[in-house]
């Protein structure tokens, strides 16, 4: 009888020891939402050179602290990865993009570059952007740069690999870095979801939808007072499943990426063209702020040339008054000489094509 009681009592604790050790692998594989990183620490406010107004979503619009409309018109630059590999990641950078005119940087964060620095290296950089942002009284919008579908962890290349673990773990240590920074306005989310034309299968907006509403719970347990952006499918183009289905989250803002053959009229007319972006992700904008975070394009013989952003020029024109009709916010593609579309031609800052255009309009009072 004693006998039996002890075997009975040993495998009683072996069930348990397994039983927490497989919870404890579970739990190891997501981040802890409700904790921060052991080892993160917050941005030091006393980097901030000029007090900025924390943005915020108001009905379709953002506004600052007045309630004043903000339009946000900037310009994306390189990962600051590969700018610090070429030696170009400076205060230098910044100021030139305020010379040019724009009032927010958005920095493209591949999962890649994040690993190959280190998290820790990496957030000393992030922390110069901030504070050299802040000097010229720009807004950042950080982005968590991969293209593919997350839910299914599938992507266009291995540059864009990451997993559901590694995004959560990623905004959960930015927004705790980062939290009442009012320099840094808005985090997107993720750049480009797309089941790469059916590739992987179809992408479902319902599995999507709740995998940002995750996202923006654990920045919101940190942050509440930064904006999230949501992309659309269709290498974030196509927001129409919002219409019946929007993120069930405050505050947040969506983002298109309208590149010129995106759209294909049948007629090459304005309001052609008009009418494909009010179908496709215009419309929302009477309902929710947009920030089109991508636009530009390049000609057929230019450098990079690639589909979507192929286009004689006449592009530019239209997608700004499509935009300003609406009240839309955007940045443009992309303030370097090596990324294509390319808005610079060297590291002197020669403007290309859409660089002299782009240039003029954010110049515009």
């Amino acid at each position: 009888m004693h006998i039996k009681r002890r075997y009975l009592f040993t495998f009683v604790l072996f069930v348990l020891m397994f039983h927490t050790s497989a919870i404890a692998n579970v739990n190891s594989a997501y981040p802890n939402t409700n904790e921060k990183n052991p080892d993160s620490t917050q941005f030091s406010l006393s980097r901030l050179s000029n007090k900025q107004q924390f943005i915020s979503v108001k009905g379709n619009k953002l506004v600052n602290e007045l309630g004043q409309n903000i339009i946000f018109k900037g310009l994306n630059i390189a990962d600051p990865g590969k700018l610090l590999e070429q030696n170009k990641w400076s205060k230098a950078l910044f100021a030139e993009l305020n010379a040019w005119g724009a009032n927010i940087i958005r920095l493209p964060i591949h999962p890649m570059y994040w690993r190959k620095l280190g998290r820790q290296k990496y957030i000393q950089h992030l922390d110069d952007a901030v504070t050299w942002a802040n000097q010229y009284n720009m807004y950042l919008i950080i982005d968590w740069h991969s293209i593919g579908y997350l839910p299914k962890e599938i992507y266009q290349h291995k540059m864009y690999d990451t997993t559901i673990h590694e995004t959560k773990a990623f905004w959960q240590d930015i927004s705790y870095r980062y939290q009442n920074v009012p320099t840094i306005a808005v985090y997107e989310l993720f750049n480009e979801p797309t089941d790469l034309a059916g590739k992987v299968g179809k992408a479902n907006w319902a599995e999507w939808k709740k995998l940002n509403e995750e996202l923006i719970d654990i920045i919101y347990r940190h942050d509440p007072n930064v904006i999230p952006l949501v992309a659309g499918f269709n290498w974030a183009y196509d927001l129409r499943p919002i219409a019946d289905n929007p993120i069930d989250r405050p505050g947040i803002a969506y983002t298109s990426h309208p590149y010129p053959q995106k759209a294909k009229p049948t007629i090459n007319s304005k309001q052609n063209y008009f009418d494909l972006w009010d179908e496709v992700w215009g419309f929302a904008a009477k309902k929710y702020p947009i920030i089109a975070t991508e636009i530009g394009w390049v000609k057929a013989d230019g450098k990079g040339a690639h589909i979507p952003v192929i286009n004689d020029g006449s592009y530019g024109p239209q997608i700004i008054e499509f935009m300003q009709q609406r009240g839309i916010s955007w940045v443009a593609w992309v303030f370097d000489p090596d990324w294509s579309p390319t808005m610079i031609s060297d590291w002197q800052f020669t403007p290309t094509q859409q660089g002299v255009f782009f240039k003029q309009e954010l110049l515009k009072k």
